[in-house]
C-alpha cells in the first residue's frame, strides 16, 4: 500500500515537473518566439501608396495630380454570408461576382474589394453596410485635363507604377516612397487601427515642371484631331518646339486617350506617334537635300536645271515626278517640289557626303528626348547603298524618320545652325533641391555653315508664297518657311500601297527670327492627300493660334533675303466704330469677361491669363462668345470659343 502510494506521489511530483518544464519553456524560454506568432495573427500590415509628385506644364497648369480616395477590403472570416455579400459588391462596383465570391469566400485574413474607388462608389460600397468590409485611404492618379498630352504624360496602374510615358520614364521620381500601416484583429474579430501600433506615412513624389504649353497642346489636339476625322486619316501627329532651346512646345497624337481610364482605349490610342512611329518623309526631306549641296558649293538657287517633263531614267528604271515640269531655276525646285531637279541636284554630291550630311542633321540615331519608346528611324550604312538609293533618298524615299527627328532637323535651319536635344523636363522637384537637366540647350552638332543656311531659309520660304506647293501653310502677318511632303506609303513587305499616302508640312515661323518650328503628319488621308492640301492648313492653324497666344510681333518689314513678291502684312485688327466705346469694367469674381471688341491678341491674352483654352473662329475683332460674359468662370484648361469678326456682329 504505502509503496503504490510512494510510486503515485512520485509520478505526480514527475509529472508537476514536466508540465512545469513546459511552461517554463513556452512562457519563458520562447516566449518572445510565440509572442511573433500572435502578433502575426493578430496584426496585418498594409502598404498604403504614396502620393505622386504632381506634374505641371511650362505655365504651372496641373497636368497630373494625385488625390485621395479609398480603397476597400475585406476579412473573408468575418463574412457570413459571401454569396450575398459578393452579389451586393458586384452591384454597387459593376464588378465580377463570381470573383468576388471567390475572394469573399476564401479563408483568408485580408483580400481587396476594390481600390481607389470614386467618391460615388465609395459610397455605394460603405451604404451596403456589409460587416468585413473595411476602407482605407490611398492615393490616385488624376488627369484633370483628360485627353490633352495623355501620350506625352503615360498613364499609372492601380499598383501606383507608372507605365508609359513620363510616369514610366520618371517612375522612380514621382512615385515617392510607400507608407504601411498595421491594422490589428479585436477580441470580438474586428479590425481596429491603435494609434500605438506601427506605421509610416507615405513619402509623396517629386513634382516634373514641363515645357510643353497646355494651351498650345490644346490647340495642337483640336486641330489634328479635326483634320484626321474630316480626312478619314488614320492616324496623324504634331510636334513644336522652340527651335532655339530643344524644348517641346506641343507633341499631338490621334487617336488619343483619357488616361484617367486608359483600359477604356486600345495600343493605337496609347502610341505616342511623334515619337514612335517611323515613316518616309517624302519630299520634306528635300531641305536636307538642298543643304547638302548647297553647302558644298555644287548648286546655285538661281542655276536652272532641266526638270524633263515628268521624269528621269537612271539604270534603266523610270523615276517619275509628281508633275511634269521643263526649265527650272534651283528656287522653283524647291517650291514647287520637283523630284526630277532634286535628283539631279543629289547626283552631283558624293555618296559618302550625302550620307554626313543625313547623319549631321540626326537622321538615323534616336534624339536623346526623356520620353520612352523613342524610335530612331532607318538609314541603311552608305556602304550597302544600291545603285539608286541616293537618288530615292533624294527626295524622302528609303529613308524611314520620326516626326520629332524631323522637327528638330528643319530647327536647325531655324535656329542659326544648331541640331539640339529635344527634352520635355525642364525642372525636377521644386526649391533649393530642384534639378535642372537642361539647363543650356545641348547642341548635338552643327550641320551646316551660316551661308548655307541664309540661302537654305529663304529657298524654303518661297514654298508658303504663290505659286509653291506649301502656299496653304501661309500665316498672315506671319512669314512662314517649310516644305511638303507627300510619299507613297510604304508597308514591309508589301513595297508602296497605291492608294495610300503619308501628308505632311515642316517649317518655323516668323521667317526672320523663329518662334516655333513644327511638323505635321497626316497617315492615309482620304481624298485631299497631298502635304500642301492636307497637312499645310493644318500647320498654319496651329501656327497661326499659337503665335498670337505667345504675343509673337507680327512681320512687317519685307526680310532682306526674301525671294518672291508676297503682299503686305495687313494692319493690326482694329475694332470697328461702336464696339469699343469705354473702358470696360472688371467683371464679378468667378465670372467669365465680356470680350465683345476685343482683337485677337486682346481675346487670347485674357482668356489664357485665366487658364482657360481659346478656339478662335474667324479674324478681326470679338462679335460673339462661348460661354456668355457673365457666365460662371469654367474650370481651367476648358476650352472656349471665340468668333471674330471684321465688320461687325454678324
Amino acid at each position: 500500500m504505502k509503496s503504490r502510494m510512494l510510486l503515485f506521489v512520485v509520478g505526480a511530483l514527475l509529472w508537476f515537473v514536466a508540465i512545469g518544464a513546459r511552461l517554463y519553456e513556452l512562457q519563458i524560454d520562447r516566449h518572445a518566439e510565440f509572442a511573433r506568432r500572435a502578433e502575426r495573427q493578430q496584426q496585418r500590415v498594409i502598404e498604403l501608396d504614396p502620393p505622386r509628385g504632381t506634374i505641371y506644364d511650362a505655365r504651372g497648369r496641373e497636368l497630373a495630380v494625385s488625390v485621395e480616395v479609398e480603397s476597400a477590403f475585406a476579412v473573408p472570416r468575418e463574412i457570413v454570408e459571401p454569396k450575398t455579400a459578393a452579389a451586393a459588391l458586384a452591384r454597387a462596383l459593376g464588378a465580377d461576382r463570381a470573383r468576388l465570391e471567390r475572394q469573399l469566400a476564401a479563408d483568408r485574413e485580408f483580400v481587396w474589394v476594390a481600390r481607389k474607388l470614386d467618391p460615388p462608389q465609395a459610397k455605394a460600397v460603405r451604404d451596403l453596410g456589409l460587416a468585413g468590409v473595411y476602407f482605407l485611404e490611398e492615393s490616385k492618379r488624376y488627369y484633370p485635363l483628360r485627353e490633352t498630352a495623355a501620350q506625352v504624360l503615360g498613364y499609372v496602374g492601380t499598383d501606383n507604377q507608372g507605365l508609359a510615358g513620363l510616369e514610366a520614364r520618371f517612375d522612380k521620381v514621382v512615385a515617392g516612397k510607400p507608407g504601411r500601416k498595421t491594422v490589428l484583429r479585436d477580441a470580438r474579430a474586428g479590425l481596429a487601427v491603435p494609434p500605438d501600433l506601427p506605421s509610416a506615412a507615405p513619402l509623396p513624389g517629386r513634382d516634373l515642371h514641363l515645357t510643353l504649353d497646355a494651351a498650345i497642346q490644346a490647340m495642337a489636339e483640336e486641330e489634328l484631331g479635326a483634320t484626321v476625322r474630316r480626312l478619314r486619316a488614320k492616324s496623324g501627329s504634331i510636334v513644336l518646339l522652340e527651335p532655339h532651346t530643344g524644348a517641346v512646345v506641343a507633341m499631338a497624337s490621334y487617336p488619343t486617350f483619357d488616361p484617367n481610364r486608359f483600359t477604356a482605349f486600345g495600343d493605337e490610342a496609347w502610341r505616342n506617334r511623334a515619337i514612335a512611329d517611323a515613316f518616309e518623309p517624302g519630299s520634306t526631306f528635300k531641305m536636307v537635300t538642298a543643304a547638302a549641296a548647297l553647302e558644298q558649293g555644287l548648286i546655285h538657287p538661281d542655276e536652272r536645271l532641266d526638270c524633263e517633263m515628268g521624269g528621269i531614267t537612271l539604270a534603266g528604271i523610270r523615276i517619275a515626278d509628281h508633275k511634269p515640269f521643263g526649265t527650272l531655276s534651283f528656287r522653283e525646285v524647291i517650291a514647287k517640289s520637283s523630284n526630277v531637279g532634286t535628283i539631279k541636284t543629289a547626283l552631283r554630291v558624293a555618296n559618302a557626303d550625302f550620307y554626313a550630311a543625313i547623319r549631321a542633321f540626326g537622321f538615323g540615331r534616336a534624339s536623346g528626348i526623356d520620353l520612352p519608346g523613342e524610335s530612331a528611324g532607318l538609314l541603311m550604312p552608305v556602304e550597302r547603298w544600291p545603285a539608286l538609293a541616293k537618288a530615292y533618298i533624294s527626295f524622302g524615299q528609303g529613308i524611314s524618320v520620326t516626326p520629332l527627328q524631323l522637327t528638330r532637323a528643319f530647327g536647325v535651319v531655324a535656329n542659326g545652325g544648331r541640331l539640339l536635344e529635344p527634352y520635355v523636363v525642364r525642372q525636377i522637384g521644386s526649391g533649393a533641391e530642384a534639378e535642372w537637366p537642361h539647363p543650356e540647350p545641348v547642341v548635338q552638332g552643327e550641320p551646316v555653315s551660316p551661308r548655307t543656311l541664309a540661302t537654305l531659309r529663304a529657298l524654303l520660304a518661297g514654298v508658303t508664297v504663290p505659286g509653291g506647293t506649301g502656299r496653304g501653310a501661309a500665316v498672315e502677318g506671319y512669314p512662314v518657311a517649310g516644305k511638303t511632303g507627300t510619299a507613297q506609303k510604304a508597308v514591309p513587305g508589301r513595297g508602296y500601297l497605291p492608294d495610300e499616302h503619308i501628308a505632311s508640312f515642316a517649317g518655323f515661323a516668323p521667317v526672320e527670327r523663329p518662334a516655333l518650328v513644327g511638323l505635321v503628319v497626316l497617315d492615309a488621308p482620304r481624298g485631299s492627300y497631298h502635304g500642301g492640301e492636307a497637312a499645310a492648313p493644318v500647320f498654319a492653324a496651329v501656327m497661326r493660334r499659337a503665335l498670337l497666344y505667345l504675343n509673337v510681333r507680327p512681320e512687317r518689314e519685307r526680310p532682306e533675303l526674301w525671294p518672291f513678291e508676297r503682299p503686305a502684312a495687313p494692319a493690326e485688327a482694329v475694332a470697328p466704330p461702336g464696339l469699343v466705346t469705354a473702358a470696360r469694367e472688371a467683371p464679378p469674381p468667378g465670372t467669365f469677361p465680356d470680350l465683345s471688341g476685343r482683337t485677337a491678341r486682346e481675346a487670347l491674352a485674357a482668356t489664357t491669363a485665366l487658364g482657360l483654352a481659346p478656339v478662335l473662329r474667324g479674324s478681326g475683332v470679338v462679335a460673339r462668345q462661348s460661354p456668355p460674359a457673365g457666365s460662371p468662370l469654367p474650370p481651367q484648361g476648358t476650352r472656349i470659343e471665340l468668333w471674330l469678326d471684321r465688320g461687325g456682329t454678324g
